[in-house]
């Protein structure tokens, strides 16, 4: 993706001049938009108090509950595909990435899970609660609930 700010600016109904005024350069509105994203997907969850007080498993329930309530993987399939064609994007969108899986894996070492099964079950978390609401839309509030309550305690059981 490259942003053309003469674009941007006709598109906003502004002058392009107003775009300096606020980004130095279109580098900086790319790392701008990418630290909105970061904060707003990944460190809401991983910074929160409410959530870090938890025991593991209620942890975990909390972050799932919260990633499907406010659908904070709605921006990830754009900036993925943004990252590949954009090394500098690429990189970012990768630390992100990595953030999500640490959290997660702390969590899981938490309860007693090692080497493969730890990594497994990592992964499924984060693969998972990133699509969820892609690949199943038509999923309502209690369906969903229900299945990130089973999903885990199937994840936590040894």
């Amino acid at each position: 993706m490259v942003v053309r700010v003469e674009r941007l600016a006709r598109d906003l109904n502004v002058a392009k001049s107003g775009f300096y005024w606020h980004f130095k350069d279109r580098d900086q509105l790319y790392d701008e938009l990418l630290g909105l994203w970061e904060k707003e997907s990944t460190q809401v969850v991983t910074s929160s108090g409410e959530i870090v007080s938890l025991p593991p498993e209620d942890r975990l329930l909390r972050t799932a509950m919260m990633i499907w309530e406010h659908d904070l993987a709605r921006f990830d399939l754009p900036f993925q595909a943004w990252a590949r064609g954009n090394p500098k994007v690429l990189a970012k969108v990768n630390r992100i990435f990595d953030q999500r899986l640490t959290w997660i894996r702390r969590i899981f070492r938490e309860l007693g899970f090692k080497g493969a099964d730890l990594e497994m079950r990592t992964r499924l978390f984060v693969g998972y609660h990133s699509w969820e609401r892609t690949a199943f839309p038509q999923q309502s509030k209690v369906q969903a609930k229900r299945m990130i309550r089973r999903r885990i305690e199937l994840l936590v059981s040894p």
